[in-house]
């Protein structure tokens, strides 16, 4: 194999599957990180004590992990300890309305019984449905590359389409097996991770309910952030160079070929081939010349993105009740404030959230006695977040947390930060302030993404959530493995 100097824009997930997976194929590889710290939206910070997760919270599809790090000789537990939650989440429907989703499959099939007669059967049925999809989708289709329509075109794999609901939507598939409201909005709320309502997302997606139900939640001790200390340690011993607070301004190409790159405090760094793993839209229309941009701002304009997030980071002074790990709320109806992220973007009078507790599971992310605390509301891309409509939606949102838990919290808060659309495009150049990437719409799957490689550039290449396979942690992980196979098959030509 010809070795090459390969940069790698941003230290993501994705970013350092990629250049993890290089530098084991024993290329020249540097990682090049805008940020003072390393992880992208999977940052961490410290504060008063108190240790916060920047973005993700949720740890599934474990086998995903596990086969990362098996691919370089090693397994999730020489980085991390994993610990199974139980209850999996917390559902909060209104007022002493609470249902707490048990790890052990059996019990949440009499959970679901007392809701409906005959739901337990039922679920077993859509599990193993799930199952299938599970092992087709994760361990098949979302490691193609997607960049032609012929890698899909096989007879078995026409026949698989079909088996997996590709063409229906998820809504009309959870109800062909369930009838109860709550049932039915728990078998759904999966599908927020992926961008898009169950009307509007492929069923072919039920496979993050059999990850949900089937393969649990899971926690890593000490937050989510070890799982990006592990990958830069993986990284560092395969030999990838990484470097801080190195934010690339521009890119020069010439001739169908990139070049060299510039960074903000003046220097250039030439390479043989370029990974970006950075926002694809920025580095598409703001690091690159026109000439050489893979798709217009009409075509940006016209994808699905999935939501931005209002965020809150909160220390709070003492231990508190009726809450565990996750926490779902889902004490007001969905349809509005969907509506107000999807069809009329602004924002929502009436919003759901999640509330994160780390603390509950983890002593080591908060003092003794106090909490650490996540707050996330889902927001429709591009919305103007001044301070002042932060803070109303704080007090809303804490109106109805506090009164669902029968606690006061607002005069035990020590420490507050908030995060949102603005933060997102400052730290990360999110396209819109999106938070999760491109929703996975049917029109947005596979080949229908922006492509991993540029089409005028023969080597520049891009990973993440805002391509092939989709958003996420899972699927930016594999992504990484994805645009590394084609680079390094390049190099094999």
């Amino acid at each position: 194999m010809v070795h090459k100097r390969v940069v790698v824009i941003g230290s993501g997930f994705a970013g350092l599957s990629t250049a993890t997976h290089l530098a084991a194929a024993g290329q020249d590889v540097l990682l090049l990180e805008k940020n003072s710290t390393l992880g992208g939206r999977a940052r961490k910070f410290q504060a008063e004590g108190f240790v916060f997760d920047m973005g993700p919270s949720w740890y599934w599809m474990p086998d995903v992990f596990e086969k990362y790090f098996e691919t370089f000789g090693k397994r999730v537990s020489d980085y991390y300890k994993l610990t199974r939650l139980d209850p999996s989440y917390s559902v909060f429907f209104g007022q002493d309305d609470v249902m707490d989703i048990p790890a052990d499959l059996e019990k949440l099939k009499q959970e679901l019984e007392k809701l409906e007669p005959g739901a337990g059967a039922k679920l077993d049925e859509f599990l193993k449905q799930a199952a299938y999809k599970y092992q087709k989708g994760i361990h098949d289709l979302v490691h193609r590359p997607s960049l032609s329509l012929t890698e899909f075109i096989d007879f078995s794999l026409v026949k698989d389409l079909f088996k997996m609901d590709i063409f229906q939507s998820m809504s009309s598939h959870v109800r062909k097996y369930f009838t109860h409201d709550k049932i039915i909005r728990l078998m759904e709320f999966p599908v927020l991770f992926l961008g898009e309502t169950a009307q509007n997302i492929p069923a072919l997606y039920s496979l993050m309910n059999y990850a949900d139900i089937a393969l649990g939640t899971w926690y890593p001790m000490g937050g989510m952030h070890q799982i990006i200390e592990g990958m830069v340690s993986l990284a560092v011993e395969k030999g990838v160079e990484i470097r801080a607070n190195a934010e690339v301004v521009k890119i020069n190409a010439r001739a169908g070929k990139a070049e060299s790159l510039l960074l903000s405090n003046g220097e250039i760094i030439d390479f043989d081939i370029l990974v970006a793993g950075a926002d694809y839209h920025h580095v598409d229309k703001k690091l690159l010349e026109p000439a050489f941009s893979n798709y217009s701002e009409a075509y940006w304009d016209k994808r699905t993105l999935a939501p931005s997030s209002l965020l809150f980071y909160l220390g709070v002074d003492k231990k508190l009740q009726n809450l565990h790990h996750h926490n779902l709320f889902f004490d007001e109806p969905l349809g509005p404030h969907a509506d107000a992220i999807y069809k009329n973007p602004k924002w929502p009078e009436k919003p759901l959230f999640y509330v994160s507790v780390p603390s509950q599971t983890d002593p080591t992310v908060a003092p003794k006695g106090m909490e650490n605390l996540f707050i996330l509301i889902p927001l429709a891309p591009d919305l103007e977040d001044p301070e002042k409509t932060r803070q109303f939606y704080f007090n809303l949102v804490m109106d109805r947390l506090e009164k669902l838990t029968h606690q006061e919290i607002r005069s035990h808060i020590i420490y507050q930060k908030s995060y949102a659309h603005q933060d997102f495009k400052d730290d990360y150049h999110a396209f819109k302030g999106n938070a999760y990437g491109l929703a996975n719409t049917l029109m947005q799957t596979a080949i229908l993404k922006p492509s991993l490689k540029n089409k005028k550039l023969s080597n520049v290449y891009y990973t993440g959530q805002l391509t092939v396979p989709g958003p996420g942690v899972p699927p930016s992980l594999i992504s990484g493995g994805v645009v590394a196979k084609e680079v390094i098959k390049s190099l094999g030509k």
